[in-house]
């Protein structure tokens, strides 16, 4: 279980900043959008990587009522990124953002990576959002596009996550890991399972952070005030993973 020990956000006198970051796979908003708004709400993130965003009809109306519901405002992503989308609250100052269309392979599934640079106080972050394929080869291209995709951001910090569709002992999940920071990993706290909401049995979605960010705790919020076992299975069918991070001035 979660305890409130989680680092609210702060910015330090060094100018560094202390951010949350919740990752969260809403299944299209299919199900319990209120108790998802409570369980965002709850977590006090300072950006949120969506994942199944709504993509079809009305979809960024869909995903401003979201963001509006849960005190954040849509930065980027839906339909535009196959999915993948990115809420922030207005401690956010945005660089620019960009969404990007992965290789389509016949047959499956569209992917797309929500990218933005985003600045707080003086302490600036990369941030992708992403949903990898069900299949392992093409998961694992992927991954080293998500990993592309950072390298080129011209960012010194920054953060990734998303429903990866594998756990930590598979092969994307170590390419990520081995290049960047498992959060997890790097700091338990909370929960540790996302899938299934209603029987949580594996970890198949993650955050990541690179090397110079210092990560203060990372997990699923399944203690936090305000968050309620009810609201997280009626929500959507996976859990949220909730990181509060430093990040270097």
């Amino acid at each position: 279980m979660a305890t409130t020990d989680l680092p609210n956000s702060r910015t330090e006198p060094d100018g560094s900043a202390v951010v949350r970051v919740l990752s969260y796979n809403v299944r299209s908003l299919r199900d319990d959008t209120a108790a998802l708004a409570r369980v965002i709400t709850a977590c006090a993130p300072d950006l949120v990587l969506v994942q199944e965003a709504p993509r079809f009809f009305r979809w960024r109306k869909k995903l401003a009522r979201l963001a509006a519901a849960s005190g954040q405002v849509l930065l980027t992503g839906g339909a535009t990124a196959a999915g993948p989308a990115i809420l922030c609250t207005l401690r956010a100052t945005v660089e620019r953002t960009e969404d990007v269309l992965l290789p389509l392979t016949p047959g499956l599934h569209r992917r797309g990576l929500a990218t933005a640079v985003v600045r707080f106080g003086a302490a600036r972050l990369g941030v992708v959002s992403c949903h990898l394929s069900l299949r392992a080869d093409e998961r694992y291209a992927q991954g080293g596009m998500l990993l592309d995709r950072l390298a080129g951001m011209g960012v010194e910090h920054a953060v990734a996550g998303g429903d990866l569709n594998e756990r930590p002992g598979g092969r994307t999940f170590r390419l990520l890991a081995d290049s960047l920071q498992d959060c997890r990993t790097a700091a338990p706290w909370g929960g540790e399972y996302t899938s299934t909401a209603a029987d949580p049995h594996q970890r198949i979605d993650a955050l990541f952070a690179t090397r110079g960010v210092e990560v203060l705790g990372c997990g699923v919020p399944d203690g936090l005030p305000g968050v309620t076992g009810t609201d997280l299975r009626a929500a959507t069918d996976h859990l949220p993973v909730l990181a509060a991070l430093r990040i270097p001035a």
